[in-house]
């Protein structure tokens, strides 16, 4: 009998760019011949793309490697992506990890590591990120109606709360034509919607003298794809010229994630943003009058250093008057060699908590005052999702979550659906 062929599982903690980065990783894997396996089962060798966003980084690794060393105590685990290449040293404390690699290391993996045997000493390969020019494209693409396209890295901001440019590096990115080259790849699988991720997304293209914008032309008459969605643009990076373009696209959808951090400009200034609440609230003013049925999300920060309550109160009532359509509330936490451990104020962790809290329940009333406007009206839905009793789940054009009854042959099409109830996370719609 020859010899088996090893198992590889991963498991990916974070945002979008890491499910790229993952799934890129593990079709080198199956290139070399291993199997890749669901996490949950037995497997050779686990590796976990690791987040450095969340407070519980550290946590959660720990965690994950403990249920790894449940189901496969001889299982080799290796460590990589941003967490790994913020705190190696950590890292290799956590009992039962082999390997530990960093940012630029991880798509090299199967050189790096020959053999996959457990050592008695974890392996940390992890060089300090340099800028460099090294840019790999990755997109994810499977079973989903949906493959995220990673087409730019790092970030040349120096926002006072963050610590990606430490873990990713300075902003990069590929020309438009190789671009373009990994768009066509996903093109002419099954996927119909492709979701643009990156660190900086409107930064793409400086190195070659191109823009974000220019991608985006080209992407407009690519074949094979249904809709294209941004995942996240910066307030300044977002220009009247993008705003159209989408507006007149068949394939672009009204969908547009913009961070903002802090509706108070002392707050800004203070994480160091590059724009005002003035500009962020002209720019949702201008989505909504170019593309009145745009969805828009927001970043905001809760708990900054030196966001007093006078300064919350202003973010609250900010975007209480915006004509944005839900959030992603973060609690401020604490990253080492961020600029931010440099003031002296401090706000506690429950008042963290109260002003999350707040924020949340902010977000739930946008979300059902968005999804109102379009009740008893038909909007396209891709359908992504089927439970057991028929009940299939997607999206509209313009991010609404809608669940129907369907079948297995609706899965991966776009239909027309009517909107008939508003369930504030989700709304109900008939075919």
């Amino acid at each position: 009998m020859g010899t088996m062929t090893k198992r590889v599982a991963f498991h990916t903690l974070g945002c979008k760019l890491n499910f790229a980065e993952t799934a890129t990783i593990a079709r080198d894997f199956i290139t070399h011949g291993y199997a890749q396996v669901d996490f949950h089962d037995p497997a050779d060798i686990y590796i976990i793309n690791t987040c450095t966003v969340t407070e519980n980084a550290d946590k959660d690794c720990r965690k994950i490697v403990r249920q790894i060393q449940r189901r496969a105590p001889s299982a080799f685990i290796a460590l990589t992506g941003c967490y790994a290449q913020l705190s190696s040293e950590e890292n290799v404390q956590i009992p039962g990890v082999d390997a530990v690699l960093g940012m630029n290391e991880k798509f090299k993996i199967l050189d790096l590591l020959d053999t996959f045997e457990k050592k008695r000493h974890p392996i940390v390969i992890s060089k300090p990120i340099e800028p460099t020019d090294d840019f790999f494209p990755s997109y994810s693409a499977g079973e989903r109606t949906r493959a995220f396209l990673k087409i730019q890295d790092g970030c040349d901001y120096s926002c006072s709360f963050c610590t990606i440019p430490l873990a990713r590096g300075s902003s990069r990115s590929d020309t438009i034509a190789s671009t373009m080259k990994a768009a066509k790849k996903v093109a002419a699988t099954l996927v119909r919607e492709i979701v643009l991720t990156g660190v900086n997304l409107g930064d793409f293209g400086k190195m070659y003298g191109e823009t974000f914008f220019q991608l985006l032309c080209e992407l407009d008459d690519i074949e094979g794809i249904d809709r294209i969605r941004i995942s996240s643009i910066e307030p300044n990076l977002l220009t009247d010229e993008i705003i159209n373009l989408v507006t007149n696209s068949q394939k672009f959808v009204p969908h547009f994630h913009i961070p903002l951090q802090s509706g108070s400009n002392k707050v800004l200034s203070d994480m160091r943003r590059r724009y005002k609440r003035e500009d962020y609230s002209d720019m949702v003013l201008k989505i909504k009058e170019t593309l009145p049925q745009a969805c828009i999300g927001v970043d905001v920060i809760v708990g900054f250093p030196t966001e007093t309550e006078e300064d919350f109160q202003a973010t609250y009532t900010f975007l209480k008057n915006l004509e944005i359509s839900y959030l992603h509330v973060f609690s401020y936490s604490e990253r080492p060699n961020t600029l931010a451990l440099n003031f002296k104020e401090r706000v506690s962790r429950d008042v963290r908590s109260l002003r999350s809290k707040r924020l949340h329940q902010l977000s739930d009333e946008k979300r059902h005052y968005f999804q109102d406007l379009f009740l008893h009206q038909t909007r396209k839905v891709l359908f992504e999702a089927i439970s057991d009793n028929n009940t299939i789940t997607g999206h509209t054009d313009n991010y609404i979550k809608v669940y129907s009854e369907g079948s297995q042959t609706d899965l991966n099409t776009i239909r027309p659906v009517k909107i008939i109830e508003n369930n504030t996370l989700s709304v109900k719609g008939i075919m």
